[in-house]
């Protein structure tokens, strides 16, 4: 499994990769929003998550057709997991008490949460 942290730019091409599905370079690029980057850095960033595990290809002669090799589930929990790891102690009590400290989650919310808790218990 794949464990890689992404940088922020790199992200940002995921997020295209996942919403096109597939593409060339050329046509993914035309999707980043404003500023785009030049077509060789965002060629370097795929083949960079290529090798990273997170994108791979169908080649078409000297053309790469690149897809996401990770689901975007994937690596929600991935990303999840690190930043409940790295900044709750591992605790996701901690994490919903972060949010309910910073005016994030109201009663309401906990309820919900507290409904969908029990109702997975049931399942």
């Amino acid at each position: 499994m794949i464990s890689k942290r992404l940088t922020k730019r790199e992200e940002d091409v995921m997020k295209i990769l996942w919403e096109a599905g597939k593409g060339f370079v050329k046509d993914l690029l035309k999707q980043h929003p404003e500023p785009k980057p030049h077509y060789n850095t965002f060629s370097t960033i795929i083949r960079g998550l290529e090798e990273k595990g997170y994108v791979a290809h169908n080649s078409y002669g000297n053309s790469h057709e690149y897809y996401p090799a990770v689901s975007k589930e994937v690596y929600r929990k991935l990303f999840i997991k690190n930043v409940v790891s790295d900044y709750f102690e591992s605790s996701y009590k901690n994490v919903v008490s972060f949010f309910v400290n910073e005016d994030k989650l109201n009663v309401d919310d906990l309820k919900e949460l507290i409904e969908l808790i029990e109702k997975k218990k049931q399942d």
